[in-house]
């Protein structure tokens, strides 16, 4: 082989090793960019995931909050209905101790018994069914923002998750 062929084949070579590291390179660098297109795409994703999930807790918890707040003014309600029927319960009996000492025959204070007995079941009969009424307009009303979080929840856990 004589010195030009040599020098011609050398660059060959020397022009096949230079055009393998440019396609080399250049699949390297589409790869880094594709991974950090990809890397940048779920850091996206994973930040706007917690920022859903913070907004979510937050709204969970004033929720919460709002229940407890309904339940215990609803418990103070009912508190304060009890203690109203009883004292009117007391007093009722107070009066009816005063009737009957003032009872000038053994069937006045018969009649007076009964018709103390009688208003006292039936009225706590009507307050048992307040006091029940109460408490069912308190359970609902306080369930109310813990049934919408939770139908939020729902509707979160069915979407798909986007990346």
């Amino acid at each position: 082989m004589t010195a030009a062929k040599k020098a011609t084949a050398a660059k060959a070579e020397a022009k096949q090793i230079n055009d393998a590291v440019a396609v080399g390179k250049e699949t390297v660098e589409k790869a880094v960019a594709a991974t950090k297109e990809q890397v940048e795409k779920a850091s996206d994703a994973a930040l706007r995931g917690y920022d859903e999930l913070a907004t979510l807790n937050k709204d969970n918890m004033d929720a919460f909050v709002k229940a407890a707040n309904i339940m215990s003014k609803g418990v103070e309600d009912m508190g304060k209905a009890y203690w109203t029927f009883a004292q009117s319960s007391v007093e009722t009996g107070v009066e009816a101790s005063k009737a009957m000492m003032g009872a000038r025959t053994i069937t006045d204070v018969i009649d007076i018994q009964t018709d103390l007995m009688r208003n006292a079941v039936d009225n706590a009969i009507a307050e048992g069914t307040k006091m029940t009424e109460m408490a069912f307009q308190v359970t609902n009303e306080s369930a109310a923002p813990l049934q919408k979080r939770y139908a939020v929840a729902v509707e979160k856990a069915a979407k798909p998750v986007a990346l």
